[in-house]
């Protein structure tokens, strides 16, 4: 079955830096566009960032842009998240999606999650 496990997050202060990884099975990585989701505490699902399953084309949610940089290596099946300059509204669970062209934010097949927490 479709298996990502997402990890890299922790505690970090404002100006910080965290690369997130998903590692991912059960299907073939290269074929799909994955997405980067986040839930701050207390909100929805928010779209962060996606790259299309051959890494030419990225989309970045305007608050991340020029600080965060979205990767992937589909001979690893493996999607990279490199966070910089990272400020506390950042802080949220972060997920890494598999992404159809038929999918919404809700119904992406996601992982469990890892926690970024960003705060002086």
């Amino acid at each position: 079955q479709v298996q990502l496990v997402e990890s890299g997050g922790g505690f970090v202060q404002p100006g910080g830096s965290l690369r997130l990884s998903c590692a991912t099975s059960g299907f073939t990585f290269s074929d799909y566009r994955m997405t980067w989701l986040r839930r701050p505490p207390g909100g929805g699902l928010e779209w962060v960032s996606d790259i299309s399953s051959s890494g030419v084309l990225i989309f970045y949610e305007d608050s991340v842009k020029g600080r965060f940089t979205i990767s992937r290596d589909n001979a690893k099946n493996t999607l990279y998240l490199q966070m910089n300059n990272l400020q506390p509204e950042d802080t949220a669970v972060y997920y890494c999606a598999r992404t159809r062209d038929t999918d919404t934010i809700g119904t992406m097949d996601r992982g469990q999650g890892t926690q970024v927490t960003v705060s002086s």
